[in-house]
């Protein structure tokens, strides 16, 4: 398989890098975090412009058709930026409508940059496990009533719709009676609490009461929503790994600046031998990271069900221990500077941190990689 970028790609990439180093450059991104949004209107109308917001999306509803591949292009460059815009949570709404099927209009709002989205899928008590559900959706004559609390939504204050999960059937973690809406922020009974996160992007507590939905809310068939939610996650998992590829780029890269000019005895402190191997194995565990995430971009459209989700696993458990080492040697070579909001590479670290929590954590990865049926097969 070629892994060379086409010249489109090349192209597009250049030009959000171009737009990040530009328009949203580490200063200007200290301001956003520290506005009442915690997010640009203007970035996002860039972002749309630049067709970002188009890029998965099909071509009958205004956009490109992006692979996996085309927006691991796109999320390294956004890593590479730590931009902290609602985009990653758009697009991983989007492709629950794209598995769902007949959202055709909603598609074109992502596609134009006219919606965002958010996806309220966590629970206090269910961790990483996604099919752990307590909020429960209850048939009526008009459609749905949704009841329960979603946690730690990313971006779900600054969202116009939200992916629900809901329970309709079966036991609090039964993977049958699972359904999935999208649902209206501005549907009466959701209550939102907006807060940011320690990497700077803004999260919600979403409570619903008595929240009342149409038949046309529900994705996909009522109960049956579980394999929309595992392999929407699993395509959510492979776009963080691509942002945590493009943070790796950059701490290392910032890391490797300060060791030329920090002195020490008269000399700059990348003269030592010993910080040149550690810098050497930063780089080794990043292209190991890349690698697995290349993988998982190109297995996680693959048919093979058990394949996508024992690549993907594979992936995020190699990127989540590569993003730690990383980070926590950046933080060491930068000395006391490291942890302090003024340099890039303490937040570059915190982003990596949440990287690594987000959609299940390198422990909860390695478990579901040797639960599927191909590592026990292989041992």
């Amino acid at each position: 398989m070629d892994f060379n970028l086409t010249q489109e790609q090349t192209q597009f990439a250049e030009a959000v890098r171009r737009w990040v180093e530009k328009d949203y450059n580490f200063e200007q991104r200290k301001h956003i975090i520290e506005s009442a949004a915690g997010v640009s209107d203007a970035a996002w109308a860039a972002l749309a412009e630049l067709g970002a917001t188009a890029l998965p999306i099909p071509e009958d509803q205004g956009g490109f058709n992006g692979t996996a591949i085309d927006m691991q292009i796109v999320m390294q460059e956004l890593g590479r930026g730590i931009v902290i815009e609602p985009y990653f949570a758009t697009i991983l709404g989007a492709e629950f409508l794209k598995l769902a099927g007949k959202q055709e209009a909603l598609l074109e709002q992502v596609a134009s940059g006219e919606l965002k989205l958010a996806s309220a899928l966590g629970e206090k008590q269910s961790r990483h496990d996604l099919f752990d559900i307590a909020t429960t959706a209850s048939a009526n004559a008009d459609g749905y009533i949704l009841n329960g609390t979603k946690t730690v939504v990313l971006h779900g204050a600054q969202a116009n719709s939200l992916i629900v999960s809901a329970r309709s059937s079966g036991s609090q973690r039964d993977l049958q009676g699972i359904s999935l809406f999208v649902v209206d922020t501005s549907t009466p009974g959701i209550t939102r609490k907006d807060y940011r996160t320690i990497d700077g992007f803004r999260a919600a507590d979403i409570h619903f009461n008595q929240v009342q939905v149409s038949n046309a809310a529900l994705l996909g068939d009522a109960g049956n929503g579980w394999n929309i939610l595992d392999a929407a996650s699993d395509y959510g998992i492979t776009l963080l790994c691509s942002e945590a590829i493009g943070i790796m780029e950059a701490v290392i890269a910032a890391t490797l600046e300060y060791l030329k000019t920090r002195q020490q005895f008269g000399v700059p402190i990348g003269k030592f031998q010993v910080l040149q191997h550690r810098m050497a194995e930063m780089f080794m565990e990043m292209e190991q990271a890349r690698s697995m995430a290349t993988l998982a971009a190109v297995k996680v459209s693959s048919d093979n069900i058990e394949e996508r989700r024992r690549t993907v696993s594979a992936a995020k458990a190699r990127v989540g221990q590569a993003a730690r080492y990383i980070g926590q040697q950046a933080v060491q070579l930068h000395g006391g500077m490291g942890v302090t909001n003024e340099l890039p590479a303490a937040h570059m670290f915190k982003r990596l941190t949440m990287i690594e929590l987000s959609l299940g954590d390198t422990d909860h990865h390695l478990a579901r990689f040797i639960a599927q049926p191909g590592f026990k097969q292989a041992a």
